[in-house]
């Protein structure tokens, strides 16, 4: 995932995901327990699990790095449900707050005031932002998408002031170092 997935991962929760063996301890209890579905889950055997899982120290076996990275993915995907939706439903209701560290300039020739730089920004971004957001991220869109959507909202709201200066003035937005959301 890039930045901004990630930034808007990050606001949907209000707890770290569990890693590592408690990853696999969060797995085994939204199954009930049961080897055979998360080894059908995960792909693997259920004698594979059971030796992840088992408390005899010398039968224990951890899980190789390709299965800590699907177990990662399967604990992401159950973890807090019902708190990432009413997240997701407040800033599509509220808006969020948008913090970054990026590259922004305008289409502008080189060497002028215009140049795309570095800048700080945080920003207030309406519900209308954030449903567009949801919806690409939800169509499969990538990063490159995302961007776009961010930087159109961005010169609107900060660079154009929601349309009282600056008409016509076309955002460049690159080079993300950091993107953080705040939802409410």
């Amino acid at each position: 995932m890039g930045e901004i997935s990630d930034g808007i991962e990050r606001a949907l929760l209000t707890r770290p995901v569990p890693t590592g063996a408690s990853a696999l301890r969060f797995l085994m209890r939204s199954e009930k327990g049961s080897t055979r579905k998360v080894a059908r889950l995960l792909g693997v055997s259920q004698r594979t699990v059971q030796r992840w899982v088992t408390k005899k120290s010398g039968a224990r076996r951890p899980p190789g790095p390709q299965h800590v990275q699907a177990i990662e993915e399967a604990v992401l995907a159950r973890w807090q449900p019902r708190i990432r939706a009413r997240r997701r439903a407040q800033a599509e209701a509220e808006g969020f707050v948008f913090h970054t560290r990026a590259r922004f300039g305008f289409a502008a020739p080189a060497g002028s005031s215009d140049d795309p730089r570095v800048r700080w920004i945080t920003q207030d971004l309406p519900g209308e932002v954030a449903r567009e957001l949801f919806a690409a991220r939800d169509a499969g869109a990538g990063e490159q998408q995302q961007t776009v959507i961010l930087a159109r909202a961005l010169g609107h709201s900060y660079f154009r002031e929601w349309g009282r200066r600056a008409h016509g003035l076309h955002i460049a937005f690159s080079d993300i170092e950091f993107a953080n959301f705040s939802i409410g």
